[in-house]
């Protein structure tokens, strides 16, 4: 989300429904469809969704539309609509994006209208179940990140935990039951109105343009019953509510005490830290546990490691044994992977293009830099000073060769490009600095 301040009286309303789902564990909320549509909620709402940018849906509506029309008349009528209860939402449009494997991911664009709707729920509903979720959740929650996960990974490893089963869910957000997670919702809402809310995104149709540019629509979701909308803002407080179900079932079993196991999940990606020889009894409870849940473990990308002789990847890191660069005795440690290094040089092989001199240096080193601030801004964590220099190192190369292509200057002094030049001059960040002044 972008860095917006909640409004005073929404941050009100949210500590106030926090502060009650917390003190009583079994209190469920029955009034709470009016929150979604009051005026500051959706104000909030709008303004959140507009700095998130992002494209228009089925009915080709962006920002600017909503601007020109009148952004509060336009929140006046969709307010009006949910309070009389005529809002219905769009179809979902699907555009495939390219995986670093080479395969698609499916991402769905809801329109703004319904975008809206959606983050007014979340700024009612998160509180509550957030006062609900376990530790071992890291995704896509106020205070926690990826980096917390990665960090508290490495000290499990340290307190005697080297046995890890690297699991993979198959298309976890695509298979998610409806019944069941509506159930998980339930335990919290019993507000009709908002049941039925969260229902119709859930059963959303998928509107799809093939290579012709003919449009398809789809009621997958409807009628398998099951899968929740990747993209969309309620998405991932859905996924966690859901993924809250098998650590409970985790705990229930004893198995943390019992395997001497922890579990760290961020979204769909989990790994069980075990104490010694006791993965192969943790596989086999997740196994059980995802079935229960209607999830399918991918077998192909579930295994067992035995760290430091084996390594594993987890949120872009690489968890194992290490060398360190100056003594060169062993540690056990973590770094960015070889794909998370891989897939940022793909990034600027790609803006560093020489068919694509025509534009502004300035213009293209902003973009460079945004793309390496933001990688260094994940990769913060670890042993990172080896893949910060691979990348300035590739960085340099690739901006000097498209800063001769396009001043047309081969290798003569005048068009050498040195590095200082490219740091100095062109203001290219050097991540080498970045990790400098963290440590500070």
């Amino acid at each position: 989300m972008g860095n917006l301040s909640t409004p005073i009286s929404v941050q009100k309303l949210q500590k106030a429904l926090h502060a009650k789902a917390k003190a009583e564990v079994g209190y469920r909320f029955y009034a709470l469809y009016d929150k979604i549509s009051r005026d500051d909620i959706l104000a909030h709402a709008y303004a959140q969704c507009r700095s998130n940018k992002g494209a228009p849906g089925v009915d080709g509506q962006d920002f600017a539309d909503i601007e020109e029309y009148g952004a509060e008349r336009w929140l006046a009528e969709l307010a009006l609509a949910l309070r009389e209860e005529t809002y219905r939402p769009e179809p979902i449009r699907r555009v495939c994006i390219p995986k670093a494997n080479g395969k698609l991911r499916p991402l769905g664009i809801s329109t703004v209208r319904d975008r809206v709707c959606m983050t007014a729920a979340m700024l009612v509903l998160e509180p509550i179940f957030e006062a609900d979720l376990p530790p071992e959740i890291y995704a896509y929650r106020a205070g926690r990140n990826a980096q917390q996960a990665v960090i508290e990974v490495e000290e499990q490893l340290f307190r005697g935990r080297p046995d890890v089963v690297d699991a993979d869910l198959a298309d976890y957000f695509g298979t998610i039951p409806h019944l069941e997670l509506m159930k998980s919702v339930s335990r919290r809402i019993v507000d009709p109105r908002v049941l039925h809310l969260i229902k119709s995104w859930l059963e959303c149709a998928v509107e799809e343009t093939d290579d012709k540019g003919r449009k398809k629509r789809r009621t997958q979701a409807r009628d398998q019953r099951r899968g929740i909308p990747q993209g969309s803002p309620i998405s991932p407080l859905l996924a966690n509510i859901y993924m809250r179900r098998f650590v409970l079932g985790w705990r229930k079993l004893g198995l943390g005490k019992r395997l001497g196991s922890r579990l760290i999940t961020y979204a769909d990606d989990l790994v069980i830290l075990c104490e010694k020889g006791n993965a192969e009894a943790a596989l086999d409870h997740m196994r059980g546990l995802m079935e229960k849940l209607k999830l399918t473990v991918n077998e192909d990308k579930t295994r067992i490691c035995k760290v430091p002789d084996e390594m594993f990847d987890f949120l872009g890191y690489t968890f194992g044994r290490m060398y360190s660069a100056k003594t060169g005795k062993a540690y056990m440690g973590h770094r960015p992977s070889k794909k998370s290094i891989q897939r940022v040089i793909a990034t600027i092989h790609e803006l560093t293009d020489r068919a694509r001199t025509w534009q502004d240096t300035t213009y293209l080193v902003a973009k460079m830099n945004r793309v390496l601030r933001g990688w260094a801004n994940y990769f913060s964590v670890g042993t990172t000073s080896r893949a910060y220099r691979a990348i300035d190192s590739y960085t340099a190369v690739r901006l000097r060769r498209w800063l001769r292509a396009k001043y047309k200057t081969r290798r003569r002094r005048e068009g050498a490009y040195h590095d200082p030049e490219l740091y100095e001059r062109f203001g290219l960040v050097r991540l080498a600095n970045v990790a400098a002044a963290r440590h500070v």
